[in-house]
């Protein structure tokens, strides 16, 4: 199994990048969440993989972050969710928005995902919750943060961010870490103050 690629950007699209590496050109395909990190990153780059080999293809996934290709790998240990799938869920949704929809059983914003059936959402809530609710929490972040409330909380101060200039993922970080320090308990006001600091 191929666990990452490190080498130099030929090309990038939304959907795939190919990377040099010694001279052997590799075509990955990714999410929109590493597209964007990649949009950052200088001509080299290494990329987290999956190698999925079947009787009429090999494939390769490629994610920014560790973080991003576990979550792959779980999504696809669901029944009904394969490769291409999962993609669309990790270019939908960041990571923590899928964790967080997830642990709190927020089937509705799953389904709103192309390609996610009721039952299939259902399905992701059903096996992933309990495994994702441990990874969080050897994270260190309570998993009590993700209730409905806190989701609230997080998407209403996330959008207020955004729309005053802040950078999307700069304001997730800066709202997820005063989550975790006050597990929860703060006002949308408070958060949206301390997240401009």
């Amino acid at each position: 199994m191929i666990a990452f690629l490190k080498g130099r950007l030929v090309e990038k699209e939304p959907t795939h990048v190919i990377i040099d590496v010694s001279g052997v050109g590799y075509w990955v395909k990714i999410s929109l969440q590493t597209y964007s990190a990649l949009q950052n990153s200088a001509e080299n780059c290494l990329l987290h993989t999956v190698q999925i080999i079947r009787e009429d293809a090999h494939q390769l996934f490629g994610f920014f972050t560790k973080t991003e290709r576990e979550l792959f790998e779980n999504l696809i240990s669901v029944s009904g969710i394969g490769p291409s799938i999962a993609l669309v869920f990790l270019s939908s949704m960041d990571s923590m928005e899928i964790k967080q929809a997830i642990i709190s059983e927020d089937v509705k914003t799953i389904q709103n995902i192309k390609g996610i059936g009721a039952k299939t959402a259902q399905r992701a809530v059903i096996e992933l919750k309990d495994k994702l609710k441990k990874d969080i929490m050897a994270e260190g972040i309570n998993p009590s943060m993700f209730t409905s409330a806190n989701h609230t909380l997080r998407s209403e101060a996330l959008s207020a961010l955004v729309t005053l200039g802040i950078a999307k993922a700069a304001a997730e970080k800066s709202i997820d870490n005063l989550l975790k320090r006050t597990g929860g308990d703060i006002s949308l006001e408070e958060l949206i103050k301390l997240s401009l600091r």
